[in-house]
């Protein structure tokens, strides 16, 4: 399975993005999807995750803000970034569970300046 992530840029504060990652298998049937995020100098974390019941969870400093949505048909999940702040500047990644199979996406960066 290969997950490509994209539409991360340059932005300023206050600003938005949509990031996208379109999946070469159908995500029907997946169990999880997420997006993680790794700032300069700092270890990967876990944003956003949803469910193939498409139950969500969040980090607590993006609640509110982002918000993670996955388009069955076109096999592609995404984050709606609202708000951003400088805090947010990272690559992001996304990620994808099927059953016992786990994979990643490339990531894509997202700078927000103030």
């Amino acid at each position: 399975v290969q997950l490509q992530a994209f539409g991360g840029g340059s932005v300023q504060a206050g600003g938005s993005l949509r990031l996208s990652c379109a999946a070469s298998r159908n995500i029907s049937n997946v169990n999880t999807m997420a997006w993680s995020r790794q700032a300069p100098g700092k270890q990967i974390e876990l944003v956003a995750t949803i469910s193939g019941s498409d139950s969500t969870s969040y980090v607590t400093s993006v609640k509110g803000r982002f918000t993670i949505s996955t388009d069955r048909a076109k096999n592609t999940l995404y984050l709606h970034m609202n708000s951003l702040k400088p805090e947010d500047t990272g690559v992001y990644y996304c990620y994808a569970k099927y059953g016992s199979e786990r994979y990643w996406g490339q990531g894509t960066l997202v700078t927000v300046s103030s």
